[in-house]
């Protein structure tokens, strides 16, 4: 039987399937989904260790074959996006993970509550974006950093809010020890998005507002694209909008379920 081509669609909707299928509840308000376990990796980091013996060559052939799986099984996805992910060492915003769990196409537990998302999910979100180069971009739920990390090879600037301060202390520290240099980290409501550095070419939502936030359009450059999960908990999608002046252009990517967006910690 010849190969089914799959659009991102498609392919989207078989992989929260089998999340789900594979006791994957949700999407977390930091960069992912949320497992049906409660297990946690301890946090903190290998004292005294550079990231470059971090990321040994078993960390470097398991990464290689997740990204091969990806590929596998989200047909289409830019070259550039899947070289990204091969380069990003993942277990190191996973602090206390073994390689086996880093570089599993799955979520897992980063503490507080909160997941890092399963990798074949940001690839779909993150190829959404039709990044180039040399866009600022503006991410809402920082997480562990992950997420902002693999944008951050692909656009000039990556800006991103996290509401759960430990989190963002703990990404914004773990970033610049990792060389991301053009990424920033407030802590802050992602609601209210980032007025100082907007406008935004380009804006990516980790958890699922009711409606899409009139506050982040606003922020969006004219041109610019917005990806994210819209809709009450069991009746979400996963879209993204491109603005033209007043008004939005929608593309539906895939049905989801993600947690909600959630508001309101002070700004620092």
């Amino acid at each position: 039987m010849a190969p089914i081509a799959l659009s991102f669609g498609t392919a989207l909707a078989l992989v929260v399937a089998s999340a789900w299928l594979g006791a994957l509840a949700a999407c977390a308000s930091g960069d992912g989904e949320r497992p049906a376990g409660p297990r946690a990796p301890a946090s903190g980091a290998t004292a005294g260790a550079s990231p470059a013996s971090e990321d040994g060559p078993d960390a470097r052939a398991a990464r290689g074959r997740l990204v091969e799986q990806v590929a596998r099984t989200t047909p289409g996805l830019d070259p550039k996006v899947l070289a990204v992910l091969r380069e990003v060492p993942r277990h190191l915003f996973m602090p206390g993970t073994g390689l086996a769990d880093a570089y599993a196409d799955n979520a897992f537990p980063i503490g507080h509550r909160q997941t890092i998302s399963q990798p074949t999910v940001v690839a779909i979100m993150t190829d959404a974006l039709r990044l180039r180069g040399d866009e600022r971009v503006l991410e809402i739920g920082t997480g562990s950093g992950y997420q902002a990390a693999v944008l951050s090879r692909l656009a000039r600037e990556v800006d991103t809010i996290e509401i759960v301060a430990p989190l963002g202390e703990e990404a914004r520290e773990r970033l610049a020890r990792l060389g991301y240099r053009n990424v920033q980290v407030r802590i802050g409501d992602g609601y209210r998005g980032w007025p100082e550095l907007a406008p935004f070419d380009r804006i990516l939502l980790t958890a699922a507002p009711p409606e899409l936030p009139a506050t982040l359009v606003e922020q969006l450059a004219d041109g610019g694209i917005l990806v994210a999960p819209v809709g009450e908990a069991d009746d979400q999608i996963l879209a993204r909008w491109t603005k033209h002046g007043p008004a939005l252009d929608r593309e539906l990517l895939g049905g989801v379920r993600f947690v909600p967006m959630v508001s309101a910690t002070p700004e620092r």
